[in-house]
């Protein structure tokens, strides 16, 4: 009972590191300047983070919020703005699983261009204050 209790939880706590912290893999990342212009921008970035953005054309919608609002994203593929790796994986996971099409990404701590435009796995993130 106990072994098959732990398995169980073991699983469970996979399952949810998998979907957070194991990358995306085949989404280009991308400058938001070269982005095309079929794509629709869709910031995921908390509102703090994105006080005072340069993407005044993105639709804004926090990965938090994604379940809620899921309805109100246009059937669209979609390039996505985040802060750092863990929204890119969870947003990417959530909005599949709605069936949009995400494209590529941007993310806003780090230069596409020093990324090798891949989606290695950097889960470094830079605070705004330090």
């Amino acid at each position: 009972m106990i072994v098959s209790s732990l398995l169980f939880f073991l699983i469970l706590l996979g399952a949810a590191l998998y979907r957070r912290y194991y990358p995306v893999k085949h989404i280009p990342c991308l400058p938001v300047e070269e982005v095309p212009d079929g794509l629709l921008l869709l910031d995921l970035r908390d509102y703090n983070e994105s006080n005072g953005s340069i993407f005044g054309q993105a639709l804004h919608i926090p990965v938090a919020y994604l379940k809620r609002h899921a309805r109100d994203i246009p059937p669209k593929p979609l390039h996505i703005i985040v802060q750092d790796d863990i929204e890119k994986n969870v947003g990417i996971r959530l909005l599949r699983r709605y069936g949009y099409e995400v494209k590529s990404y941007s993310i806003t701590a780090c230069d596409c261009q020093e990324r090798g435009r891949t989606s290695r796995w950097n889960i470094t993130k830079r605070s705004k204050t330090a």
